[in-house]
């Protein structure tokens, strides 16, 4: 089993609290469950897929496993996997874009006031979830950014608490402003040279959006000249 899991499911693994009573959301193979159970870290999991698909696979490769009776595999739309009296603690989500991990915590915010941890790994719009998570009474209390087959990926780690974040830090990361790797470093340069080949292609008399964008690719320099 642990070959399958990749590179970006083992980082997001390592925010996983010991004897956690996991919700993987969007699941897909339950390769995250499956690992932590294989690797002792947690003895119980939901995992939820609103796919037929890919629940079918999920299904499938948790009944071929010997851990059958430590995970479950349930057909719900987001945080509809599971109940208040399933006593569940923590809520992994995946390999989401960032607009939709908010929608899913929007949508089932009442059910996150018994959870001690979310783990969220956004393939976008991080700053969506930052915000969500602010406005939520969820605090940050660790970032980590790494890269995987030429792509960034961010991992937000928050429990309940209330911290108000900067602009910077909600766009940034407010650890990974201040770690600065060499991860968050490329991500931002490329980031920067993408906005301003866009820039280029803005006919002049669209000021408006040549305001925005340059202010776009102002901020990122900002940030990275703290690094220099």
């Amino acid at each position: 089993m642990n070959q399958k899991i990749s590179k970006r499911l083992k980082q997001v693994a390592q925010f996983v609290p010991q004897d956690a009573r996991l919700v993987d959301v969007g699941s897909d193979h339950a390769y995250l469950p499956l690992f932590l159970v294989e690797s002792g870290v947690i003895r119980y999991a939901i995992a939820g897929e609103v796919v037929s698909g890919p629940y079918q696979s999920a299904r499938q490769n948790i009944q071929d496993s010997i851990y059958r009776d430590c995970i479950e595999v349930r057909l719900a739309d987001g945080l509809a996997a599971f109940e208040e009296e399933d006593q569940m603690t923590v809520i992994t989500i995946a390999g989401m874009g960032g607009r939709l991990i908010a929608d899913i915590l929007e949508a089932g915010k009442d059910k996150l006031r018994q959870m001690e941890r979310l783990v969220l790994q956004p393939n976008n719009r991080e700053s969506d979830v930052r915000a969500w998570l602010e406005r939520n009474d969820f605090q940050l209390v660790a970032e980590t950014i790494l890269e995987e087959h030429g792509k960034f990926y961010e991992i937000l780690v928050a429990e309940p608490g209330r911290k108000e974040l900067t602009a910077i830090e909600r766009q940034f990361g407010p650890y990974l402003v201040q770690e600065m790797s060499q991860d968050f470093q490329q991500k931002w340069k490329r980031e920067a040279v993408k906005l301003q080949r866009a820039l280029y292609q803005i006919p002049a008399n669209h000021t408006m959006e040549r305001t925005r964008m340059g202010e776009k690719i102002r901020q990122i320099k900002e940030v990275l000249d703290v690094s220099q």
